[in-house]
């Protein structure tokens, strides 16, 4: 799935490139997790003001104040063209395309979990019920080790659990919480309440680092992830102890440990991460 890295960078690929366009032409394909929610027709002739992301969100600000949402989903990429017009025919799993004057986005989703959705604002009610349950965007200000420790201390669940469910810091995917918990040092299955502030320290300054590397190499490219230009992404070949079960810990040589916390896998190393 597209975590926060990756999202970042898509936006990062076509930001600049297609801010100032207006809009030509919208096309609907299949049905996607949630509908567009307006007559696509009603698009034409905007500008595409800006290109911001909220989580693992994208959000493009158009001229009229209403606001474009877009999801990547499970398994969804953007691809941009420079033409008015995209290139190619849209395919079976091609599902949305916003053509402007300054280029054109195509929402690429094999498997339908993405999604397009039209709201009128950022303080609407279907954009707050999108985003208004994120947690804090941990590459800000905003993020703090004080406030991170505070409110890890009501949560009595494994820590990695609550780094997944993005309610107090959002974008942490399971690539990034397992490289975060390695880094800080921290087991993934230490109840979040029973970190010290120390540790939230540590796992807080890890979270930071890792997102912050993650974006700089291009997000992570397990299967077909793509920025929207085409770039892959390399921060999985420099992984600590993600997709490495059985072989040797970087820093102390013990076989990495692979174990299943609800539907998802967590590495780590039992020596590093003993506490």
């Amino acid at each position: 799935m597209p975590e926060l890295p990756e999202v970042e960078v898509t936006r990062r690929s076509f930001a600049e490139r297609i801010a100032g366009g207006w809009i030509e032409s919208v096309r609907l394909g299949k049905p996607l997790r949630w509908p567009l929610g307006a007559d696509p027709n009603g698009l034409l002739g905007l500008t595409l003001q800006a290109v911001r992301r909220r989580g693992k969100y994208l959000l493009l600000d158009l001229s009229d104040g209403r606001l474009l949402l877009l999801h990547l989903g499970m398994s969804g990429s953007l691809i941009y063209t420079p033409q008015t017009r995209h290139p190619n025919a849209a395919g079976p799993h091609d599902h949305f395309d916003l053509c402007t004057s300054q280029g054109s986005l195509r929402l690429h989703d094999p498997r339908r979990f993405g999604a397009a959705v039209l709201t009128e604002g950022e303080t609407s009610p279907q954009a707050i019920k999108l985003l208004g349950k994120l947690g804090v965007e941990p590459l800000s200000d905003s993020f703090t080790a004080l406030d991170f420790y505070d409110r890890l201390q009501r949560r009595r669940v494994a820590i990695k659990q609550v780094l997944l469910a993005g309610d107090i810091v959002v974008g942490v995917g399971n690539i990034y919480a397992s490289e975060a918990l390695y880094i800080a040092g921290i087991n993934p299955v230490v109840r979040a309440s029973d970190l010290s502030l120390a540790q939230a320290r540590r796992l807080h300054r890890a979270v930071r680092d890792v997102l912050t590397r993650a974006i700089s190499k291009g997000g992570s490219t397990l299967r077909d992830f793509a920025s929207a230009d085409g770039q892959a992404g390399h921060f999985q070949l420099e992984a600590k102890v993600y997709g490495r079960a059985g072989q040797p810990c970087v820093q102390c040589g013990t076989p990495i440990e692979l174990l299943r916390q609800g539907q998802r896998s967590s590495y780590y190393c039992a020596v590093c991460q003993a506490v």
